[in-house]
């Protein structure tokens, strides 16, 4: 009955396109399947990018996602700028196993240069006996990033990976929203800058200590 409500009213979705960047297998493409079918596959043999798309209720609201799930060959190949021109928002997977995934991060986020939200998402939390890459690491980055950051583990986790699809999204339509008002504000700009204007007499106006 709600699947048939979200499809009924499929022309105002709202759609949120998503890009999940990294080196090879560092289970992109198991992260991206965990969240649409909440099913976890462990190997791939991906020769080119995949699209999907999902519908999904987030907080009460209908959305299209669109995920583009990236196959670089090797770890040598960095993402073009057209897939940060597509997308809404962006996930920069690394495995805490690979030190050499952490740093392709690193690379992609410089070559991208995105002007959209980010998650910063250490993959392979489970294997910690084989981690190269801290906890700490990942907040460092994410703080240089000016990201969101989590760890999970698309193997063993269906919520946790969930849950970082929705966040991100809640990120872009924040953004939207922000956007939209900047907008109105400036369609009103009029009544805006006498509000400002008047405000600003009144402060003058005070008495100085």
């Amino acid at each position: 009955m709600t699947t048939r409500g979200i499809r009924r009213k499929k022309s105002s979705l709202s759609e949120v396109k998503v890009a999940v960047i990294g080196a090879p297998s560092v289970g992109k493409s198991a992260l991206t399947v965990r969240f649409l079918t909440k099913r976890y596959i462990g190997e791939y043999d991906h020769q080119q990018d995949s699209k999907y798309k999902h519908e999904a209720l987030l907080d009460g609201e209908p959305i299209l996602f669109e995920i583009l799930d990236t196959c670089p060959k090797s770890i040598e190949e960095l993402p073009g700028n057209e897939i940060a021109q597509w997308a809404d928002g962006l996930f920069l997977v690394y495995s805490i196993t690979d030190r050499d995934s952490f740093n392709y991060v690193r690379r992609a986020k410089q070559s991208l240069q995105p002007d959209v939200p980010l998650t910063l998402v250490g993959n392979k939390a489970d294997m910690v006996h084989l981690r190269q890459v801290s906890p700490e690491e990942g907040e460092i980055l994410a703080k240089d990033f000016e990201c969101s950051f989590a760890e999970v583990a698309a193997a063993e986790q269906v919520n946790q990976v969930g849950e970082v699809f929705h966040e991100l999204c809640r990120e872009v339509l924040a953004l939207r929203r922000r956007a939209k008002h900047s907008l109105l504000d400036r369609m009103l700009g009029s009544k805006s800058a006498y509000r400002v204007y008047s405000r600003g007499k009144s402060d003058s106006a005070l008495p100085k200590d």
